[in-house]
């Protein structure tokens, strides 16, 4: 049973961007995202909440840079802006075919001039067929290159 479930980390260092200022991108991710990556996000809908606080639920409609999801629901299971942490897990859609569980974790920590950002992923396969979410990872990734790129360009 425990063969299923696992967890995946990957730490994005030497960002250029602030802290402070990547932090803000990720949070209004809602508005920022389908403007700035329509590649990647068709649109992003809050469905409950504000969009930020614990509780909140948001729909993503994925464009054709996502891999393997068309449409997710997500809920945010806590979030600091202080510690610039974000929690997240996902309710509906197209992983949840694939993971029983899936959990997503995003940290952004000041170093020097920029940042660095660690994302974590804790997820329970649907089979033991079921490859670890090494594309999730990949595309979350990318993401956050994009973002620290945008930041760069709209500075």
């Amino acid at each position: 049973m425990s063969a299923n479930r696992g967890k995946l980390e990957v730490d994005i260092i030497d960002l250029k961007s602030n802290a402070d200022k990547f932090w803000q991108t990720i949070r209004d991710s809602t508005t920022i995202f389908p403007k700035a990556f329509p590649h990647d996000y068709k649109s992003i809908e809050i469905l409950q909440g504000d969009g930020k606080a614990p509780g909140s639920i948001r729909h993503f409609s994925y464009g054709e840079g996502s891999p393997i999801c068309k449409s997710s629901k997500e809920k945010i299971d806590a979030a600091d802006d202080e510690k610039k942490t974000v929690s997240y897990s996902i309710v509906e859609g197209d992983l949840l075919e694939y993971y029983k569980v899936f959990k997503g974790h995003i940290s952004v920590t000041p170093f020097g001039e920029g940042c660095d950002v660690k994302w974590t992923a804790e997820y329970e396969k649907g089979s033991h067929e079921v490859p670890d979410p090494t594309a999730v990872k990949d595309f979350a990734v990318k993401n956050f290159f994009e973002v620290d790129e945008y930041i760069q360009q709209n500075a």
